[in-house]
């Protein structure tokens, strides 16, 4: 993908202090329920990113500078990712209640990350997490360039960054696994759409129930309400 080749490849240079939270423009997003729900959907799923790297980190032990990235760069990054979009909601959103929300999606989402989901080959378990990168960098990407709020626009374009320059660790290292393994691209293509499927069915779906159930206790997620806002 273009955009992907676009982005700054060097390591990531921001910290939540470089974020103006207190200059959030309210009035620009405080009406606006869509962007609220994938925001908070983000933030839960990238601050339970330390699950996942700590699988990703013992999965690839062998590989010194792989479990090396995996365990203190990525986890660090994705996790800051979770942080500063908790950071924005609390500002943007103060009623919602994102601690409980976590503590309950939490319970649920680590119940999904064990070794029994990653890929028995190294090299596709990669080529999974290069389409996921590529599917999380056209997300910040999209919310960039859809937002006028100059703080989020900010924000999104320091992850999406970050989710390009993940996703070119991710290629090479397979690229490495690949040439060994030898994959085909039926093997690869069958993988990609598991993933795909299983971030769907479970990490998304899983965030937006919880949000969902906080911001609106008193309805279910069959109601009308729910199947609009989750695409069903």
């Amino acid at each position: 993908m273009d955009f992907l080749q676009s982005r700054n490849s060097g390591n990531s240079r921001w910290s939540l202090n470089d974020i103006p939270f207190d200059c959030i423009d309210l009035s620009l997003i405080a009406q606006d329920e869509t962007l609220f729900f994938v925001l908070a959907s983000a933030s839960l799923i990238e601050s339970g990113s330390d699950i996942y790297a700590h699988l990703l980190a013992d999965h690839f032990s062998d590989n010194s500078e792989a479990a090396r990235w995996l365990a203190i760069e990525w986890e660090r990054e994705e996790l800051q990712h979770g942080q500063a979009l908790r950071r924005y909601i609390a500002h943007a959103w103060p009623d919602f209640d994102w601690d409980t929300t976590h503590r309950k999606f939490l319970a649920e989402y680590s119940t999904y990350c064990t070794p029994a989901m990653l890929e028995s080959s190294r090299a596709l378990e990669l080529v999974a997490r290069c389409v996921v990168e590529t599917g999380t960098a056209a997300l910040y990407r999209a919310l960039h360039e859809y937002t006028d709020e100059p703080v989020l626009k900010q924000l999104t374009a320091n992850i999406w960054s970050d989710e390009v320059r993940h996703y070119k660790h991710f290629y090479r290292y397979f690229n490495v696994y690949n040439a060994a393994e030898e994959n085909g691209r039926w093997k690869i293509s069958l993988t990609l759409v598991k993933r795909l499927s299983e971030i769907r069915n479970e990490d998304a779906d899983c965030a937006l129930r919880h949000i969902f159930a906080a911001r609106y206790p008193d309805e279910t997620c069959v109601s009308a309400h729910f199947q609009t806002l989750s695409g069903q």
